[in-house]
C-alpha cells in the first residue's frame, strides 16, 4: 500500500479468529518493529518494550495460564474454558506485547511516557497493515493480573499497553460505524467569547 492517507483511512481491526498464518517474520517483522519505535518520545527514554509470543513458547505460556486459573478456581476447568485460557497467546500466529516501562523522571511526566507506549502500539498496528497483514489490539485479564504478568515475562512495575495479535486476514473485515466529526470536534473559545 503506497498511499499513506489510504493506509490510515482503511486500517481496521480484524477479529482474532480470522488471523491465520503466515505472520510477519524476518525482514518484514524487523521493518514493522522499526516503524513502531518511531513515535514521539520526550527525552528519548524509549519507555516501552515489545515481547513476541509465538510457536511453542506461546503454547507453553497458555498452558501455564490455564494452570493458574485452575489453581485459583480449585480444580480442573471445563474443556471450553481450558481451551480459551490455554490458547490465549496462540489464537493468532504472532502476538506482540507492547509493555510500558514508564517510571518517575525528573523532567518527563509518567503520563507522557505512557502515551508514547500507546503511540508505539498504534504505529505497530499501522505498520502491520502497511505490510499487508492484519492486527487486533486487546488486553484481557492477563494484562492486569500480577501472576499472569509474571508468566508472560512482564515485571510488576510494568504495565501492558496491549497485546497485538498479528496474522494474515482470512477475509476482508467489514467496516464499522465511526463517530461523526461533529460529535468529537470543537473549536476552542477564549475566555469571554460568546
Amino acid at each position: 500500500m503506497t498511499d499513506p492517507f489510504k493506509l490510515l483511512s482503511t486500517r481496521r481491526s480484524v477479529p482474532i479468529p480470522m488471523l491465520a498464518a503466515p505472520a510477519p517474520e524476518g525482514a518484514d517483522l524487523d521493518a514493522i518493529l522499526s516503524a513502531a519505535v518511531r513515535v514521539p518520545d520526550h527525552g528519548k527514554l524509549a519507555p516501552w518494550r515489545f515481547i513476541l509470543y509465538r510457536d511453542e513458547s506461546a503454547e507453553r505460556i497458555g498452558a501455564a495460564l490455564a494452570a493458574l486459573v485452575e489453581r485459583r478456581e480449585g480444580g480442573p476447568l471445563p474443556d471450553t474454558r481450558r481451551r480459551v485460557e490455554s490458547s490465549r497467546f496462540s489464537r493468532s500466529p504472532l502476538v506482540i506485547a507492547v509493555v510500558s516501562t514508564a517510571k518517575e523522571h525528573v523532567k518527563i511526566p509518567i503520563w507522557e511516557q505512557v502515551l508514547s507506549g500507546g503511540a508505539a502500539a498504534m504505529n505497530l498496528v499501522n505498520a502491520v497493515h502497511a505490510k499487508g497483514y492484519a492486527a487486533n489490539w486487546v488486553t484481557e485479564w492477563v494484562a492486569y493480573d500480577e501472576e499472569a504478568k509474571a508468566i508472560l515475562g512482564i515485571q510488576p512495575e510494568e504495565k501492558v499497553v496491549g497485546f497485538i495479535h498479528v496474522g494474515t486476514p482470512q477475509e476482508s473485515p467489514s467496516e464499522r460505524p465511526r463517530p461523526a466529526l461533529a460529535d468529537v470536534v470543537s473549536e476552542a473559545r477564549a475566555p469571554g467569547d460568546g
